[in-house]
């Protein structure tokens, strides 16, 4: 049976392909981690067939993840794929999600017999039986092709990659350092480039150290700063337990025995160990300053003599801090996996970027004091990944918006889509969104006067000529003026306009919590409230983009990742208004109905997220309860295809998070929930900084879906909207579940201003 077709088994059947860690490697015991399946959201043959995630090991927010490697990844491949039959090496990546690109890397292969470096000469097969995988240890058999196994071993802490290689005593055991190695600058693998870099070999010290140039996505990285940052590199140390025997250097497949250093492309260097050698333990210290820095950091995170036992129990108690802040009951087996999988995947990203206090900055090129994150992708995360950040690592937001301010006064923006530096993708400037958000549900610990600064510029200084790419591209021309980016002039048009709205909106919310003056706050405000609408063709009942001159663009033009379906519905701060445009409750429910039954939800994409909430505003509850129980159904369950789309640094599984939960930001900057509907009988949570849990109680929610009553701590709610501050210092919601619909919820608006009304 091949490995596709003992998969489909498995998926009809509806068993797990997740495995689970020996005694020693379990240690904490944690159940939470316990049902973590890094294979989830790992299948499919494109971009968005399911996930684009890689079953890694590393602590939450690492600097470097560790992961086996089946494929030269580049942008939209992932260094593992589940359906993959052979291992090349281990590798620590630096790529945040499918569509970006890969940073720095470096690959450790082991091997047996003649050193082998090309790629596709070194893989090893393994078999998904002897396979482990977890957040915190990795392990699994190769064979070597002559009848010899090899067994590895790999657990991380942030900043350094721990891999133990089991040998057999009776063959020639290596272990190679690829440094460079070919790499595509887009999706099409042909386009190859061969960054440059450079390897080392210390006997004395059992070291390997280098350095490569790569990183994939200089090519879409705006002109000024890609000149700025034509100096990163990353860098490694590899220090070995055990002694070499013989050493040397390979550069493009010409091995130089005995060489301890090389330059330029193609480059690796291998160490050879004494004959009868069992077990060789490697660790990979990873830099974005210098070799010394990543020798540093070897020294810091995993010091020498340090076991791997140990390495993956400090990073399993990581794990285990934040995902046992969540015990649930009522959960299958099978929901454990999907819920705690996607609590993993949302702890990954933004990651870290700092060393010992210190960050490289690709925006000017130079090193600087302080923390620093990267893998910033705020078109996707502003919408429910970010609150919960809040909600379950509080501790990192002052330093995630510090980095952020970094990055502006560096580069003189906020970030949009930051991969080492702004890749400047994606429309918006929806990290004032970010900034709004923590201010509003109370994050303290950062310069909000700097916040301010750099948040107001995106909405009232215009990129240099307004040019079509980054930033608030057409704010200074007819968005201004008459409220929309004009269409014939800039590209993604209505997009732009309803995310510009958004975020006047945000930096309105923003501006009254700061106490700014009152005609910054309410024009602000007017402006969030009235640019969407100009977009509103009354004539067709959807928003369209618009020319220059006020004529309609079509349609179909002007969209970014969505369509006129998906953004008509995306004017979360003023719903009202929104009804009110496609004729009340009655009618705009009838709207969401025609979109969701027919076929126009796309929940693979992110501006789909927030719609089946709608209805719980509009006074139809129970649909709300309906669609968020058939969506997460169709599009998360516990196999390598569970994850549909790709994960988006984290936005994917938030929605399945909240939503699992019973309430969901529709409007992130507002500080409030809307209600849906609890998937489990029981959710206890402990958040971070507060003595008194958040009890959700909903007693035979996996079999009713529906809500018949809503209380909190003990007073009844009869609104389908919940605050922030009503549950981020704990308390008790007790949800009163039905298998029929209800009535519950009323009829509800939510005011322009953001708080909740009876209507």
């Amino acid at each position: 049976m091949s490995k596709i077709s003992a998969f489909l088994v498995l998926l009809s059947s509806g068993l797990s392909l997740a495995s689970k860690c020996p005694p020693s490697f379990s240690i904490p015991k944690s159940d939470a981690v316990d049902h973590v399946n890094p294979l989830i959201g790992n299948g499919g043959d494109t971009p968005n067939g399911s996930g684009g995630m890689i079953p890694s090991t590393a602590p939450p927010f690492a600097m470097t993840r560790w992961v086996a490697q089946t494929h030269q990844n580049y942008v939209s491949v992932t260094p593992y794929n589940h359906t993959a039959s052979t291992i090349h090496g281990f590798q620590g990546t630096h790529q945040p999600a499918i569509w970006m690109g890969e940073s720095g890397q470096v690959v450790v292969v082991p091997g047996t017999g003649s050193v082998k470096s090309k790629f596709e000469d070194r893989g090893l097969r393994f078999s998904n039986d002897t396979q482990i995988t977890s957040p915190s240890y990795y392990r699994v058999e190769l064979d070597t092709g002559d009848g010899g196994k090899i067994l590895a071993e790999q657990s991380a802490t942030s900043r350094v990659g721990h891999l133990r290689f089991t040998f057999p005593t009776d063959q020639s055991a290596y272990v190679l350092l690829e440094a460079t190695r070919p790499t595509p600058i887009t999706y099409i693998p042909t386009n190859i480039t061969y960054p440059l870099g450079s390897i080392a070999v210390d006997p004395a010290r059992r070291e390997i150290t280098g350095s490569n140039s790569e990183r994939q996505d200089w090519i879409i990285t705006p002109t000024s700063i890609a000149q700025n940052a034509r100096n990163f590199k990353g860098y490694f140390c590899a220090r070995f337990d055990t002694p070499f025997a013989k050493f040397g250097v390979i550069q493009n497949g010409s091995e130089t025995a005995g060489a301890t250093t090389g330059k330029g492309s193609l480059l690796s260097a291998y160490a050879r160990f004494p004959a009868g050698t069992r077990k060789v333990n490697v660790r990979v210290g990873v830099s974005f300053i210098s070799v010394d820095q990543a020798r540093k950091n070897l020294d810091a995170e995993i010091a020498n003599g340090v076991a791997l036992e140990e390495t993956a129990r400090r990073t399993r108690a990581a794990w285990a801090e934040k995902l046992d802040r969540i015990q649930l009951e009522g959960a299958s087996e099978a929901d454990k996996e999907v819920f705690y999988t996607a609590f993993f995947h949302t702890l990954q990203y933004p990651y870290e970027q700092d060393e010992g206090g210190r960050y490289y900055s690709g925006y000017d090129d130079r090193v600087h004091q302080g923390k620093s994150y990267t893998g910033y992708s705020i078109w996707d995360t502003f919408r429910g990944e970010w609150a919960w950040l809040i909600l379950f690592a509080p501790e990192r937001i002052p330093s995630m918006i510090t980095s952020m301010l970094q990055d502006y006064k560096e580069g003189g923006w906020l970030p949009m889509w930051k991969n080492i530096v702004e890749t400047n993708i994606m429309v918006g400037t929806h990290a004032d969104s970010l900034i709004a958000e923590a201010v509003v549900k109370g994050i303290k610990g950062f310069n909000t006067d700097l916040a301010w600064e750099a948040a107001y510029k995106d909405a009232t200084v215009p990129p240099k000529n307004d040019e079509n790419t980054r930033v608030r591209a057409g704010l200074s021309s007819v968005y201004a003026e008459n409220g929309w980016v004009a269409d014939d002039v800039h590209s993604e048009s209505a997009s732009r306009t309803l995310d510009y709205a958004y975020d006047d909106y945000a930096l309105y919310r923003l501006a009254a919590a700061l106490g700014k003056p009152k005609d910054i706050v309410d024009t602000l405000r007017d402006r969030a409230m009235s640019a969407p609408f100009t977009l509103f063709n009354n004539a067709t009942g959807f928003m369209e983009a618009r020319n220059a001159n006020g004529s309609w663009a079509g349609p179909d033009a002007g969209w970014t990742e969505g369509d006129k379906w998906a953004y008509t519905f995306d004017v979360v701060q003023d719903i009202p208004s929104l009804v009110a445009h496609r004729g009340g409750n009655a009618s705009f429910v009838q709207s969401l109905d025609d979109h969701f039954d027919g076929g126009h939800n796309d929940h693979t994409n992110e501006p789909s997220h927030h719609i089946p909430y709608l209805y719980a505003l509009a006074g139809a509850a129970s649909k709300t309860q309906e669609r968020v129980r058939e969506i997460a159904k169709a599009n998360y369950n516990n196999t390598p295809i569970g994850l549909s789309g790709n994960e988006d640094c984290g936005q994917m599984s938030a929605w399945y998070l909240f939503s699992a939960l019973g309430f969901y930001p529709v409007n992130p900057a507002s500080g409030d929930y809307v209600v849906g509907s609890p998937f489990f009988d029981k959710a206890t949570i402990n958040l971070p900084g507060h003595a008194k849990p958040l009890i959700i109680s909903s007693a035979g929610a996996p079999n009713a879906q529906y809500v018949r009553g809503l209380s909190i701590d003990g007073k009844k709610v009869k609104s389908t909207v919940v605050s922030h501050k009503q549950i981020a210092a704990g308390g008790k919601l007790e949800f009163e579940m039905s298998k029929e619909p209800q009535t519950w919820g009323g009829r509800f608006l939510v005011s322009q201003g953001g708080q909740s009304q009876r209507g």
